[in-house]
C-alpha cells in the first residue's frame, strides 16, 4: 500500500521567509555574492551573560526534563516582565513556556479553536499565521488593510468582518511585515468591537521591545477592562535578545484551564523547551537590559538608512516602519516588466529575478497577503543594506 500524505497537509504551504532564506544560502554555497533580506533574524551575536547562564545551567546539571510547560522561575520572570512593563498581573500558572513563539501560537490555536470556527486575520500578516489555524480546522478570514492607513485594521473593517462563525481576531503590532504599530487610540477601536463581539484575541506582541517612536508600545489587553479575560498573549526572546536558534517564546493565558490546556497539548507534542534554553532565557529576562537598547538603537539607526534609500527608489513607496526591523515596500508599478529578458508580472517573479540577477535576498508580498509588495529585512549590517540598495536600484533601472 502506497503511503499517502493527509489531505491537511497537501494544503499546508511551506514558509516563504525560509524558503527565500534557503535560496539564498544554496546560492552563496555556489560561490554566489548574496546580500540577504529576507530574515526576520537579528544579527547580533546573544549577549554574553546570557551565554554564560547557559554555560552554568549545564555545568549545574540542568541538562534533563523538566515540568512540561516551562521551569517555575523563566514562568514567573515573565509574570514580573508583564507586570512592570505595562502593569498586568499574571499568576505564572497562566504561563506556558514553549520552543519559540510560532509553537506557542501553534498551542493557542490548537486549544482554544474548533474546525470551522472563524479567524480574523488583518493582510499583510506573517507566513504562518493562516498556515498554523487552518490545522485546527479552524478559518482563517483574511480582511485586506491599506498602505495609506499604515496598513492597519480599524474597528468598521473589523466589524464588517464578522460573521456568526468569528471566535479570534489575530492582532500583531509591531507588525511582521510591515514595520508599523497601532497606537493606544487605534486600538481602543478594536477593543470595543472586541468586547461587543465576544471574541478571543490573540495578541502576537514578539517586537514589543523594538519600537521607534516617541508613542510607547501599548499591550492589547491594557486597552479596555474586560481584555486581559480574552487574550491571550505570544511573546520571546528571539528578537529582543538576539535569541532566535535558542527557541523560546511564551504564550500568556486569560485562563487557568486555557494555560492547561496549553501545556497539555505541549505534553504530549514536544514534552519541555531545552531546559538549557530556559536557564539562558531566564538570565536575558532578569539581567541587564542594556543589551536590549544597544540593538534597538542600530535598528532604528538601520531604519532610517533604509528609509532614505527607499525614498530615492522611483516608483517606489513604503509605509512609515514604526517597530520591528522590517520595509514592506510597493513594487507594483515595477510589475509587467521584463529584466534581462525575463517578464515579471508579479511579486514572487519579482524576488526571484532580484535575487538570481543581483543576490538580493526579499520575500515576495505575496506570502503576507498582499500581491504587488515585497519584504525587506533590515536585521543586518549597514554594508550589506547599502550594497543591497545598490543592487536594487540597478535591477529597477535596467527594467524594460
Amino acid at each position: 500500500m502506497t503511503v499517502h500524505v493527509s489531505r491537511l497537509l497537501q494544503t499546508l504551504e511551506p514558509s516563504a521567509t525560509l524558503a527565500m532564506a534557503a535560496k539564498a544560502k544554496e546560492l552563496k554555497a555556489k560561490g554566489r555574492k548574496i546580500y540577504d533580506l529576507s530574515l526576520g533574524e537579528p544579527d547580533f551575536a546573544t549577549p554574553e551573560h546570557i551565554c554564560q547562564a547557559a554555560i552554568e545551567a549545564m555545568r549545574a546539571g540542568h541538562t534533563h526534563y523538566t515540568v512540561a510547560s516551562g521551569i517555575p522561575e523563566l514562568k514567573q520572570a515573565v509574570v514580573d516582565q508583564y507586570k512592570k512593563r505595562y502593569g498586568l498581573t499574571y499568576s505564572p500558572q497562566q504561563v506556558v513556556i514553549s520552543n519559540g513563539a510560532k509553537h506557542a501560537l501553534h498551542n493557542a490555536f490548537t486549544a482554544t479553536l474548533n474546525p470551522g470556527d472563524e479567524v480574523i486575520i488583518p493582510a499583510p500578516y506573517w507566513v504562518s499565521y493562516s498556515e498554523l489555524i487552518k490545522l485546527t480546522g479552524a478559518v482563517p478570514v483574511i480582511v485586506k488593510t491599506e498602505e495609506s492607513s499604515g496598513f492597519k485594521l480599524n474597528a468598521a473593517q473589523l466589524r464588517q468582518a464578522l460573521t456568526p462563525r468569528t471566535r479570534m481576531l489575530l492582532l500583531c503590532t509591531p507588525s511582521n511585515p510591515t514595520g508599523t504599530f497601532y497606537t493606544k487610540s487605534e486600538l481602543e477601536g478594536i477593543a470595543d468591537v472586541v468586547l461587543d463581539a465576544d471574541l478571543t484575541v490573540v495578541a502576537d506582541e514578539i517586537y514589543d521591545q523594538l519600537i521607534y517612536t516617541a508613542e510607547p508600545f501599548t499591550s492589547f489587553p491594557t486597552v479596555r477592562p474586560g481584555l486581559q479575560e480574552r487574550t491571550i498573549l505570544i511573546n520571546g526572546v528571539s528578537k529582543t535578545y538576539a535569541m532566535t536558534g535558542w527557541r523560546i517564546g511564551w504564550a500568556i493565558a486569560p485562563t487557568l484551564e486555557v494555560a492547561k490546556a496549553m501545556g497539555d497539548l505541549q505534553s504530549q507534542e514536544t514534552s519541555n523547551p531545552c531546559s538549557i534554553s530556559q536557564y539562558a532565557a531566564l538570565a536575558a529576562l532578569t539581567g541587564p537590559q542594556d543589551c536590549v537598547e544597544t540593538m534597538r538603537r542600530e535598528f532604528e539607526r538601520r531604519r532610517d538608512y533604509v528609509a532614505q534609500r527607499i525614498a530615492k527608489l522611483p516608483g517606489v513607496t513604503a509605509a512609515p516602519m514604526q517597530g520591528a526591523f522590517y520595509a514592506f515596500i510597493n513594487i507594483s508599478q515595477h510589475l509587467g516588466k521584463r529584466y534581462g529578458g525575463t517578464l515579471v508580472e508579479n511579486s514572487s517573479e519579482w524576488c526571484l529575478e532580484l535575487l538570481a540577477q543581483k543576490g538580493v535576498a526579499t520575500v515576495m508580498g505575496s506570502a503576507f497577503g498582499a500581491e504587488g509588495y515585497a519584504r525587506l529585512s533590515f536585521a543586518t549590517s549597514m554594508e550589506t543594506l547599502a550594497a543591497a540598495f545598490d543592487q536594487i536600484e540597478a535591477f529597477l533601472q535596467e527594467a524594460k
